[in-house]
């Protein structure tokens, strides 16, 4: 296993203020402090000054996660860190929002009652105290609030509040929940394991704003308790920059040079390009296109750059018309194509090859036979207006464009940069002699969660892929042709703090089936991470279908031959 502790740094240093210091996957640090305002300080030295290589920073109630551009970053960071003085942490820019919320949700009494509360009472206790919004996470405009109260004695006036044991597929937008120490507002429809208590109507996150996300680490917060029919009043005040603005989420543009027309989008058709990395501390997830190997394939055949938008379509049983002169590429799941041209004419297309349409040949792409996402690149990229430097659709979000209908127009961009490719095999994984899936992954951050019997167990017994899949993640399950597969069971049974989650990990809730992230998961989780499935494998999760078997392979995160 390769959950590593701190190493000793000089008097004051980052390394020395740790408890701990545990590799997340292949390519992040999860730094644990005792305290929140430590946390925040250290957040604040890395942002200003990064460490070689550093992408992404996390900050969370008790950790720091750091990822990094590539693996060998990993070493200098540490090094660094014993080196890197811990500073005084500044506060500026803070303003008080107050913000209405109607107490009707439905956890409300259970969770009085697990507290020896009235519902009045939990009310008074969470309306009767400033809260100060520590950091962000989890979600666009998502916003970790602690008490900021205290009562006779000078004690902070926090509750310790437990998740749900199993989290629900779709908080409503709005809920105002309770977990750990933490107070916060769903910005949007989510999943999440938190404890809903009531809503509000504000907009916590809202592009046209200069400052898209309602509150921003140091903001003070007050929840003031409303009537349903109540109107809704002045949140903000003091200087909260919030001006209306045109941003890059302007109107898409017009149907000038189209390409292609969407005569049937399947189940879910998206824009993807590779993501928005960068931004995890909005709450952004990376996002992008789920099979990156497929995407890189198909814009290789199609002659584009290799990071261009392209088409993601679930399960296939998609069409087109083309509307002009169009080469495109299909790769990823296995599919029929059959080209329809205006005389009535059928052909077959090939997968994985260069296809060139006329204007009026239609593309039908059958339901997927293998796998369960088609990529289509078209020559010249697909063309749209990006949201925070990208037009990937984030469904977890809501960001960048909405998921394609019957009707739409598709125009190409300026992506092609050379000839188009030669025909190239499939990049879909093979099953192992048992019919499995292979995933490699290592072992960490939260493995000292489980004793070494069960964490043998994750890789020993073959995993099931439950219906409960889509871009956030991926629900496994002991599947039912291994006798002996069963969840697993925790060594730790207390609530862990919120912290930074990689993508591609493998998070263990209380009833033991792990979740596997995938593009579209959320910053931060409150469930503890048990390994990260290694970024070569993710395009190969992507492909997974409900019913699919899976191996988990442990690997050596400092074995650089699995880390190329």
């Amino acid at each position: 296993m390769s959950t590593q502790r701190s190493q000793p740094g000089v008097p004051g240093s980052i390394a020395e203020a740790t408890s701990s210091i545990h590799r997340a996957g292949t390519h992040s640090l999860l730094l644990e402090f005792a305290e929140l305002s430590t946390v925040l300080a250290c957040h604040q030295q890395l942002h200003s000054q990064p460490l070689p290589g550093q992408q992404e920073l996390v900050a969370a109630a008790r950790t720091l996660m750091i990822r990094f551009a590539a693996p060998h970053h990993i070493s200098q960071a540490r090094r660094s860190l014993e080196r890197i003085t811990v500073p005084e942490l500044e506060s500026t820019g803070a303003k008080e929002v107050v913000l209405p919320v109607i107490y009707d949700g439905e956890d409300l009494a259970d969770l009085a009652e697990s507290l020896n509360m009235s519902p009045e009472a939990l009310i008074h206790w969470h309306t009767g105290m400033p809260w100060t919004a520590a950091f962000g996470g989890f979600a666009p405009g998502f916003a970790y609030c602690v008490p900021a109260g205290q009562d006779a004695s000078g004690k902070t006036r926090a509750l310790s509040i437990p998740r749900r044991s199993s989290p629900r597929t779709a908080v409503p937008a709005g809920a105002v929940a309770l977990a750990g120490e933490f107070s916060a507002v769903y910005p949007r429809v989510s999943p999440g394991g938190w404890q809903l208590i009531g809503h509000t109507t504000e907009a916590m996150w809202d592009l046209h704003r200069a400052t898209p996300a309602l509150l921003s680490p140091g903001d003070t917060v007050r929840y003031e308790a409303v009537r349903p029919e109540a109107t809704r009043a002045e949140t903000v005040r003091g200087s909260a920059g919030i001006t209306p603005e045109a941003g890059d989420d302007a109107a898409p543009e017009g149907e000038a040079g189209a390409v292609l027309q969407v005569t049937s989008p399947g189940l879910q058709m998206l824009i993807q390009d590779f993501g928005r990395p960068g931004l995890s501390d909005l709450g952004v997830s990376r996002a992008g296109v789920a099979d990156e190997a497929a995407a890189r394939q198909a814009n290789r055949l199609a002659g584009n750059r290799p990071e261009a938008a392209v088409l993601e379509i679930l399960n296939g049983g998609a069409s087109f018309r083309a509307q002009d002169t169009v080469v495109l590429a299909v790769t990823g799941a296995e599919a029929s194509l059959v080209i329809k041209d205006l005389d009535g004419g059928e052909r077959p297309a090939p997968q994985r090859a260069a296809i060139a349409l006329v204007a009026g040949d239609e593309l039908n792409i059958s339901t997927v036979e293998r796998g369960m996402r088609v990529i289509l690149a078209v020559r010249g990229g697909i063309r749209a207006n990006p949201v925070l430097g990208s037009v990937s659709a984030d469904t977890m979000s809501g960001l960048g464009p909405a998921p394609l209908q019957t009707g739409d127009l598709l125009s190409c961009g300026a992506a092609a940069v050379g000839p188009v490719g030669w025909p190239e095999p499939t990049t879909l994984p093979e099953p192992d002699e048992q019919g499995r899936i292979q995933l490699r992954f290592t072992y960490g951050p939260r493995d000292d969660w489980f004793s070494s019997e069960e964490a043998t167990r994750l890789a020993a017994q073959t995993w099931a892929v439950s219906a409960q899949a889509n871009r956030i993640g991926i629900r496994l399950a002991p599947a039912a042709e291994d006798p002996a597969a069963r969840p697993l069971q925790r060594l730790k049974k207390q609530e862990l703090p919120s912290e930074g989650v990689p993508r591609g990990s493998l998070q263990m809730p209380p009833e033991g089936n792990p979740v596997l992230f995938l593009n579209d998961h959320p910053v931060t989780g409150g469930y503890p991470v048990m390994g990260v499935i290694l970024p070569q494998d993710l395009s190969a999760a992507a492909q997974l279908r409900p019913g699919d078997t899976v191996q988990l392979v442990p690997v050596d995160p400092d074995f650089p031959q699995e880390l190329t």
